[in-house]
């Protein structure tokens, strides 16, 4: 197979429909939208169909989101993940951590089997505790917010909490984001690593070389900052001597590889610590906030799944492990949310071999198409002509085993999918019904949805105001 950075053409390309008014030498630049290039791309798939190409100063960009053509591409004889584009760019920030690594790097397998045993079903119930705590932080702040009749900002808040999540789960860190006004440095620096990132992709070939070095300066400060948050992370763990494995950090610093015995390097822990950090924060912030949003707009679901969590969970003052896969209704809510607004939008799939896609567009060795997932789980072949409608009722159990697997991809596919697909989802659920159980929830300022783009997806400006419930 071609290098990761290699651009391998499509000898069928011309067959592909592409956006009308392109300009040479800057292709699409007419309908393309550097702050948020995948809503543009949405728009595009609407008119332009399950297949099409958009030319980024001469990189040709292959979309994909029809269901068929999507099943060929997570076969995975035939296609492998690709770095490319914005993941490529994020190299700068994590390395060859576990989402940016490329396959052919030794670190990935390495991290990947050495990391496993912290996303057990046994591991979850160990982190059941903390994310039990971290939830009761935020719930004091609410409490504050709701006794007060004041807005809460939810994509802040939300954010606040799952980085509080991952870092004490995870690495026995707390970043304090309940008691600060403004939020961690970290996360501003996550912010505009990620920006960066993807502006990189759309503008880099015009800003000229000032701006570029600028913009790359900025960025340095932001990937440096991170690393420095992160070296004394560990740095803290290593001067006690502590040898435990109970967490991620202590697997990275204290177990080998099985089979091979062999060791991730520091850089290596810096590299996988920092995509932990982002990744198992930003994506479940996201997520959570969108099932807010759905549930105060659908003031009927949000008392179905209130009754479900005050049914299953009785009056114990938390819920214990076993009991948050009992809110079934509550997690079909996340699914759903996932399912019109997957937070991490695309996943890019290289051929492994020269092969042809859909019986009818050739793809050579290396030759790589995104999957743009918003519109994979909006096709109507698979989900309805009521696609956009939010319900969580497409997540019964019949109808789940009704649809082929490939059709829902929030987490990515193949061995290269989300290593902490079972962490968010237990975060998410557990926090989703503590929050519906204690509060409910008014949309006071007639939100209108507005999706902000850093690689990830989140609402914008989203504020909701709360009155505690009389159970």
């Amino acid at each position: 197979m071609a290098s990761a950075t290699a651009t391998v053409s499509w000898p069928g390309i011309t067959e592909i429909p592409h956006p009308r008014f392109r300009v040479p030498y800057l292709g699409d630049i007419l309908v393309t939208s550097p702050k948020r290039p995948v809503q543009g791309s949405m728009r595009l798939a609407a008119e332009l169909g399950p297949i099409f190409h958009r030319n980024i100063f001469g990189q040709q960009i292959v979309i994909v989101s029809g269901a068929d053509l999507v099943a060929e591409l997570v076969d995975e004889s035939r296609f492998a993940k690709r770095v490319v584009l914005g993941v490529e760019s994020l190299r700068s920030v994590g390395g060859d951590g576990l989402f940016t690594a490329h396959d052919e790097e030794p670190n990935w397998q390495r991290a990947h089997d050495i990391l496993a045993p912290a996303f057990t079903r046994e591991s979850m119930r160990r982190y059941h505790p903390a994310m039990l705590e971290m939830a009761a932080r935020l719930m004091t702040v609410w409490d504050t917010r709701a006794d007060r009749g004041t807005p809460v900002d939810v994509s802040s808040d939300m954010t606040k909490l799952t980085l509080e999540t991952i870092g004490n789960t995870g690495f026995g860190y707390d970043f304090g984001s309940f008691e600060r006004d403004e939020p961690h440095p970290f996360v501003t620096a996550m912010v505009g690593a990620l920006r960066t990132a993807q502006q990189r992709v759309l503008t880099a070939p015009v800003i000229g070389r000032f701006q570029a070095r600028r913009a790359d300066r900025r960025n340095a400060t932001y990937t440096g900052y991170m690393a420095s948050v992160v070296d004394e992370i560990i740095r803290e763990r290593v001067s006690v001597g502590d040898t435990r494995t109970d967490d991620l950090l202590g697997l990275m610093l204290n177990t080998a590889q099985p089979g091979t015995g062999d060791r991730l390097d520091v850089a290596n822990i810096r590299n996988q610590v920092i995509t932990f950090l982002i990744a198992g924060h930003e994506t479940t912030s996201g997520a959570l906030s969108f099932a807010l949003y759905y549930l105060a707009k659908h003031p009927e679901l949000m008392a179905r799944a209130q009754e479900e969590v005050d049914r299953v969970w009785g009056d114990a003052e938390v819920p214990a492990y076993e009991q948050v896969s009992k809110a079934r209704y509550v997690r079909r809510v996340l699914d759903e949310a996932l399912r019109l607004w997957p937070t991490a939008p695309g996943f890019v799939r290289a051929a492994r071999q020269d092969t042809v896609l859909g019986g009818r567009y050739p793809m050579r060795a290396g030759a790589w198409a995104v999957v743009l997932i918003p519109v994979l789980h909006r096709d109507p072949s698979v989900w309805g002509d009521d696609a956009e409608r939010f319900d969580p009722d497409r997540f019964l159990p019949e109808r789940v085993k009704a649809r082929p697997g490939h059709v829902f991809k929030p987490f990515g596919t193949g061995e290269r999918a989300c290593i902490g697909r079972q962490f968010a989802l237990h975060e998410a659920t557990l926090v989703l019904g503590m929050l519906l159980r204690r509060y409910d929830l008014h949309d006071h300022a007639d939100y209108r949805l507005k999706v902000v783009e850093r690689l990830t997806l989140m609402p914008e400006g989203f504020t909701l105001t709360l009155s505690r419930r009389r159970r």
